[in-house]
């Protein structure tokens, strides 16, 4: 039972809904969804290809069933973890163990931590920050091998849609300006406990080395300003007296 739990950067109050698992409270607030697929888990941890010697970064380790996996393959890991009970699962889970002293495990949101040296990244992720986290990594100083990501099936349709795809969005042409992206599986939302809504997919990102040479902000700006009348040409947007008046 129990893998990965995506752990997001929403405070919980005590009145929010939740499951049970090992004595836990799962949050919805925090998008709580621990992996209960051990085939799943397995399958994650072959297509990441990992080595003896990686560092490897898992977000919303939950109870830690994939957190043991990566520590049997990896030669350390750091663990992200944003709700405090999951920590103490998890200590008590590894406490006295030699993978324990193998693995770094910080309380925090991932969103407002300063992330360490990685080789990979592994994880389960909550949809609330999926976008966010995703441009966080790639924007990562020093440039990780991949990440191998599980995302809600849309959100990975985005990532890995191509130009004419009713689908491809501002999300798409960032990511594949950054990196290369693969959709790996596709996984059921009763591979969860408690089930999600909607399905979910593992999706590799590999950052390009060396990055393109472009000043991101700027992209993202024209980037935004093309997708947001999706129904117009790009003549037609750039033609308009705000945005002509803007570039002059």
């Amino acid at each position: 039972d129990g893998g990965g739990a995506a752990g997001g950067g929403a405070a919980a109050s005590s009145s929010a809904p939740y499951h049970r698992h090992v004595g836990v409270q799962l949050q919805h607030s925090l998008g709580q969804h621990l992996l209960k697929n051990p085939l799943v888990t397995a399958a994650m941890i072959e297509k990441a290809s990992i080595k003896s010697t990686d560092v490897v970064l898992e977000i919303g380790p939950g109870t830690g069933n994939l957190t043991l996996k990566l520590l049997e393959a990896a030669k350390k890991v750091v663990a992200v973890e944003h709700d405090g009970r999951m920590v103490v699962e998890l200590q008590k889970r590894l406490h006295g163990t030699a993978e324990g002293r193998r693995l770094q495990l910080i309380h925090a949101d991932v969103m407002k931590v300063e992330l360490p040296f990685f080789n990979l990244c592994v994880a389960n992720i909550p949809y609330q920050i999926s976008s966010p986290l995703v441009f966080k990594l790639l924007a990562h100083p020093q440039r990780f091998r991949c990440a191998l990501l599980m995302v809600q099936r849309e959100f990975a349709q985005r990532l890995c849609a191509k130009p004419g795809d009713e689908l491809y969005c501002r999300l798409s042409v960032n990511t594949q300006l950054l990196a290369k992206v693969d959709h790996l599986m596709k996984v059921s939302k009763n591979s969860f406990r408690p089930p999600p809504k909607v399905d979910s997919s593992v999706v590799r990102i590999e950052p390009r080395n060396p990055p393109p040479p472009v000043d991101f902000v700027e992209w993202d700006g024209l980037v935004r300003l093309c997708f947001n009348r999706k129904n117009k040409t790009l003549g037609a947007v750039f033609r308009q007296k705000p945005l002509l008046q803007l570039l002059a």
